[in-house]
């Protein structure tokens, strides 16, 4: 499945609700972010908090070219956290960090705009 981060894409095909309930997106704090030098796409290694029914997960993300690493910790960040883990080079990556491409088609981290208890559920 090809995903397009193109603005002007039309709308996926239609889902039932309970697919979209099937995705669990949760809110995490960064803790630690370091750099991902064996990354194939420039990335940072990540340790996200999701409070304690899930813990602090490890997640790769391809955001170098908007975020700095030192203003990472503390960070809210949106990730799913029940794909299967993914081995990206030396790394095992364990939740998918969301973003949304601007237009130069670097990341830009989903985060909400006040605080929410580490682990809240998008819904």
């Amino acid at each position: 499945m090809h995903l397009n981060h193109d603005a002007a894409a039309p709308a996926g095909e239609p889902i039932a609700f309970d697919d979209f309930l099937r995705v669990d997106i949760r809110i995490g704090t960064i803790v630690e972010a370091e750099p991902f030098p064996d990354a194939r796409k420039p990335a940072f290694k990540l340790k996200i908090d999701f409070g304690p029914a899930i813990g602090v997960k490890k997640s790769s993300a391809q955001i170098v070219a908007r975020y700095g690493l030192e203003e990472l910790p503390g960070r809210q960040v949106a990730a799913v956290v029940n794909f299967p883990p993914r081995q990206i080079g030396k790394f095992m990556s364990e939740v998918l960090t969301l973003g949304f491409a601007d237009e130069e088609g670097d990341v830009i981290l989903f985060a909400p705009d006040h605080l929410v208890p580490n682990g809240s559920r998008l819904f």
